[in-house]
C-alpha cells in the first residue's frame, strides 16, 4: 500500500519583500511529499522571492512558513540558476557536489568514503563522472547544470527545488533532466520554476501562478482563460517556444490553498 502523502512545507498567509518593496502578498501553499509543482509567472512577479522563502534565504514580513522534517535526509535540495555560480572560484566538480553535504561532514571536517562514492554514483547518472577532478571554470553551462543537480541531490532531500533548470541546459540534457525528475518524484517532492509552460505541463502535476500573490491550480492542464483569471500574464502557445504575452490585468486577488 502506498503511504499517504505527508505535508513537508506549509506557507501560511505570507507577505514578503525587501525593505518597503512588497513583492508577494498573502501567499498560502502546502507542499506534500508526492507533489511535482510547476511555478510560473511573469518576470518580477515574485517567483524568485518565493524560492528564497522556501530555501530560507528570506524571512516573511508577515505570516509564517512551517517546515516538517522527517527521517535522516535533509528537507531541501536546491538547484540555483547556473548564472548565480562564480565559475572563477577554484573548486573541483567533486568538491562542489560534496558541498551539498556541509551539515553532514565528519568530525574532522572530512567527507566519508560512502559520501564520496554517493557523489560518484550521482555523477555517473548524469554522465559527468569523467569530470570529477575538473575545475568548475572549465565546464560548459550544461555540464555545470549537471554538477549543480548532483549537489542538490547528494543530501537525499525530501523537497527538490529547481530555479529555471532549462535556462542553461543543452537540448539533449533537457529531456534527460525531465525524465530523471519524473523518477525522482517517486521519492521526493519537486518544485520547479519555469518560464516554459508548454514544456513543463507534460511533467508537472500541478501549477502555481505567481504574480504578486499565488494562485494554485490543481492540475497540469491549464487554459489561457484560467491564466487570465489568475492574473498570470503568460499565454500558452502550443507550437514552438513559449513566449510571454502580456494579457489584460485583472484586479481579483485570491489565494488558493493546496488541498489533497
Amino acid at each position: 500500500m502506498k503511504e499517504e502523502p505527508k505535508k513537508l512545507i506549509e506557507i501560511k498567509n505570507v507577505t514578503a519583500g525587501y525593505g518597503n518593496n512588497i513583492v508577494l502578498r498573502d501567499v498560502s501553499l502546502s507542499i506534500y511529499s508526492n507533489d511535482f509543482i510547476g511555478i510560473i509567472g511573469p518576470n518580477g512577479g515574485g517567483k524568485t522571492t518565493l524560492i528564497k522563502l522556501l530555501v530560507g534565504q528570506l524571512k516573511p514580513l508577515s505570516g509564517n512558513i512551517v517546515f516538517h522534517t522527517k527521517g535522516n535526509g535533509s528537507l531541501i535540495g536546491y538547484l540555483p540558476q547556473a548564472s548565480q555560480i562564480d565559475k572563477n572560484f577554484p573548486i573541483s566538480v567533486m568538491e562542489v557536489i560534496l558541498s551539498g553535504l556541509l551539515e553532514k561532514k565528519g568530525i574532522f571536517g572530512n567527507y566519508s568514503r560512502n559520501q564520496k562514492s554517493a557523489a560518484v554514483e550521482l555523477m555517473k547518472q548524469v554522465g559527468i563522472d569523467h569530470l570529477k577532478n575538473k575545475s568548475i571554470g572549465q565546464l560548459s553551462g550544461g555540464q555545470l547544470q549537471r554538477v549543480l543537480l548532483c549537489r542538490a541531490l547528494i543530501s537525499e532531500p525530501q523537497v527538490l527545488i529547481l530555479d529555471e533548470p532549462n535556462t542553461y541546459v543543452d537540448n539533449k540534457f533537457e529531456g534527460e533532466l525531465y525524465e530523471m525528475l519524473r523518477k525522482l518524484n517517486d521519492r521526493m517532492a519537486i518544485v520547479m520554476v519555469s518560464h516554459d509552460l508548454g514544456t513543463i505541463t507534460s511533467y508537472v502535476k500541478t501549477i502555481a501562478c505567481v504574480n504578486g500573490t499565488l494562485f494554485y491550480h490543481q492540475s497540469n492542464q491549464i487554459t489561457n482563460e484560467q491564466l487570465a483569471s489568475y492574473n498570470c500574464p503568460i499565454q500558452i502557445i502550443a507550437h514552438g517556444p513559449v513566449p510571454h504575452t502580456v494579457l489584460v490585468d485583472h484586479d481579483n486577488q485570491h489565494t488558493h490553498n493546496h488541498q489533497h
